[in-house]
C-alpha cells in the first residue's frame, strides 16, 4: 500500500465491522446476495427503529474490497468492462489510448431526503454548451454511486418521482440526462438498498415489485442477545481500533468469500426441475410479472455461490424464496398472516418439504446464517 493510500485508509471513518453485527441475518444475508450478483435488483429493508439498518449497510460498503478504476473518472468507470465505461473513456480506449488505472474502496452514496432531480441524475450547463459548443455535464448522485452502493434512507418518503428515476436507473444500468436538445448519458451500475419503517407509510406496490429483495428486521427479542450488541457497541465506541482488530481475521475471511462468490457465480446452474417449481410457487401465488421468478432464480444461484458450490439445492431456494418474492403478493387489508409465512407454506408445499420450526426465531431476527467465519 502506498504512503498515500495509507493515510486515505487511515483518514476514513470507523466503520462497525460486518461480522461483529448480532442477529438481522436476513437484512445480512439479502444484502451480500446483491454484492456478489448486483442484477437481483437491490434490497428493500422495512423494520423498527433503531434496529442497525444504515450500521449494518455502511458496514458492508466497508468489508467489500477495493475496485480498478479509471483515475479522476467522475463516473468510477471499469478500465477494461465498457459496460461500465463512460463514453469519454471507451472512446479513449477504442482509439488504443491508455487510461490511467486506480484502486479505490466501492463508493457507499447516502440519498438525502431533500434531494432534488438535478442533484440526483446530474445537470447540463446550458449556457457554456451553447458558448463553447461543448457537452457540460456536473455528474450527480447516481454518477458516483455506479459500481458502488446508493442508499436511501426513509425511501417510503422520498417522493415516488424519484424513487422511479432510481429504480429506472438501477434495471438498466444507465443514467441519461436530457435537457435542451442535449442528451447525455452514463453508466449507473449500482445496488440500491432502501429502508424504511413501516409505520411511517408504504411504498406503492408497483415500486416495491421493483426491489429484487425484501427483507423484514425486528427488535431483537432475547434480553441476553441485547445485552451483547450494547456491549459491543460500547466496546466499539470506546476503542474503533482494538475493536477492529479484534474482528480483523473474520472481515478478511468474509470478504475473500464474497470475491470467490463473485468469480464462481457464472459456473452455478440450477436443476430444470427446481426451476419449474420456484415458477409453480409464484403462480400459485398469484405473483403478477415474471420479476418474482427471475429474482428467486438468481439468489439462489447467488447463495450458492457464496457457499462455494455450483448446483443449486433445495435449501438454497427456501433459504431465498420468502425474501424474494413476500413483497409480490397482493394485499388484502382484512389478512392477519404474514405474507412471509403464506410465501413459505406454498413452497413447503410445491416443493413436498415439511416446514422448519425456525419461525420464532427468524421473529427474534435471530436465526442464523452461515457467513463460515464466525
Amino acid at each position: 500500500m502506498t504512503p498515500t493510500a495509507q493515510s486515505t485508509a487511515s483518514a476514513r471513518r470507523v466503520v462497525f465491522p460486518f461480522t461483529a453485527i448480532v442477529g438481522q441475518e436476513e437484512m445480512k444475508l439479502a444484502l451480500l446476495l446483491n454484492v456478489i450478483d448486483p442484477k437481483i435488483g437491490g434490497v428493500m429493508i422495512m423494520g423498527d427503529r433503531g434496529t442497525g439498518k444504515t450500521t449494518t449497510i455502511r458496514a458492508l460498503a466497508d468489508l467489500l474490497p477495493e475496485i480498478p478504476v479509471v483515475a479522476n473518472d467522475p463516473f468510477n468507470s471499469h478500465p477494461s468492462d465498457p459496460d461500465l465505461m463512460s463514453d469519454e473513456v471507451r472512446q479513449t480506449v477504442a482509439q488504443g489510448g491508455d487510461v490511467p488505472v486506480d484502486h479505490r474502496k466501492v463508493q457507499m452514496v447516502d440519498l438525502p431526503l431533500g434531494a432534488t432531480e438535478d442533484r440526483v441524475c446530474g445537470t447540463i450547463d446550458i449556457e457554456k454548451a451553447l458558448s463553447e459548443g461543448v457537452k457540460a455535464f456536473e455528474p450527480g448522485l447516481l454518477a458516483k454511486a455506479n459500481r458502488g452502493i446508493l442508499y436511501v434512507d426513509e425511501v417510503n418518503l422520498l417522493d415516488d418521482h424519484l424513487v422511479d428515476v432510481l429504480l429506472d436507473s438501477a434495471a438498466s444500468g444507465w443514467n441519461t440526462v436530457e435537457r435542451e436538445g442535449i442528451s447525455i448519458r452514463h453508466p449507473a451500475r449500482f445496488v440500491l438498498v432502501g429502508s424504511g419503517n413501516p409505520e411511517e407509510g408504504e411504498l406503492r406496490p408497483q415500486l416495491l415489485d421493483r426491489f429484487g429483495m425484501h427483507a423484514e428486521i425486528h427488535t431483537v427479542k432475547e434480553p441476553a442477545l441485547r445485552v451483547q450488541i450494547v456491549e459491543q457497541r460500547s466496546e466499539f465506541d470506546q476503542n474503533p481500533p482494538a475493536f477492529l482488530a479484534q474482528h480483523k481475521t473474520e472481515q478478511e475471511a468474509l470478504q475473500q468469500k464474497v470475491v470467490n462468490a463473485q468469480t464462481l457465480l457464472p459456473e452455478v446452474k440450477i436443476d430444470y426441475d427446481l426451476r419449474v417449481k420456484i415458477s409453480e410457487v409464484c403462480s400459485e401465488l398469484d405473483v403478477d410479472g415474471l420479476r418474482g421468478d427471475i429474482v428467486t432464480n438468481r439468489a439462489a444461484k447467488a447463495l450458492a455461490a457464496f457457499e462455494g458450490r455450483t448446483e443449486v439445492t433445495l435449501d438454497d431456494i427456501r433459504r431465498v424464496i420468502t425474501l424474494c418474492l413476500r413483497h409480490r403478493l397482493r394485499k388484502d387489508p382484512l389478512e392477519s398472516i404474514d405474507s412471509g409465512y403464506k410465501v413459505e407454506k406454498v413452497f413447503a408445499r410445491v416443493f413436498g418439504v415439511e416446514l422448519p420450526e425456525e419461525d420464532s426465531a427468524k421473529k427474534n431476527g435471530t436465526g442464523q446464517i452461515k457467513t463460515g467465519v464466525r
